[in-house]
């Protein structure tokens, strides 16, 4: 599975073929450095840890500098591993090596975007699950429209099943969003224009994989 990392920049429509206009997500995808290679000798499975994004060096740990350091490069800001990336690319891929947007996707191929998705706090039910409240504001009512109503528990079985659907934090949990084409690939910008919507807030991290 091969795959990117890169930063969402936001939001755009282009035109297709047939003049439909298609909403787009804008990620600024690489340069991506190779900073671990592993194998099934050493490590049992064979994959490529790609990093990117700068980092201070004040901010990195010493452990990670040495890590770094081993393959040529400045700290970075994010590191992830995709594994059977070699096989795709035959072998050719080596510690310190520049992984660009181009070398990996092209247009219309479907990938896959994972992203953090934007934090909303702490909601209701009515925002966090999709209920309706009470929906009437007469016969006496008071302070009900918006509340989750009974959850079901009495003297048996004297608990509230796990799961239920309650009020509580919303978002800020990672997201997969499957089969989005790729409308456009820029290569001298190292941008990639993916159809549909990505989750996570602008100039959060994306995470590609074909």
């Amino acid at each position: 599975m091969s795959g990117i990392i890169g930063k969402k920049v936001g939001m755009t429509s282009i035109y297709d073929v047939n003049g439909k206009n298609l909403a787009c997500t804008v990620i600024e995808a690489g340069p991506c450095i190779v900073t671990q290679v592993r194998n099934a000798q050493a490590d049992g499975y064979d994959a490529i840890q790609l990093s990117f994004g700068e980092k201070k060096e004040k901010n990195t740990s010493g452990g990670m500098k040495g890590h770094f350091k081993k393959a040529g490069t400045t700290p970075k800001a994010k590191v992830i591993e995709f594994r059977n990336f070699r096989v795709e690319f035959e072998g050719q891929v080596d510690l310190g090596k520049t992984i660009t947007v181009d070398q990996v996707f092209k247009e219309n191929d479907y990938v896959d975007a994972i992203g953090t998705s934007k934090g909303k706090g702490f909601q209701g039910v009515v925002k966090r699950h999709g209920f309706a409240g009470v929906g009437e504001a007469t016969h006496g009512q008071h302070n009900r429209l918006r509340a989750p109503g009974s959850i079901g528990a009495c003297s048996f079985p004297s608990r509230v099943f796990k799961g239920m659907r309650m009020a509580g934090r919303m978002g800020n949990d990672r997201v997969k969003v499957l089969n989005l084409r790729v409308m456009k690939v820029m290569p001298e910008k190292n941008l990639i224009l993916v159809s549909g919507t990505v989750p996570g807030a602008n100039n959060s991290y994306v995470i590609l994989e074909k």
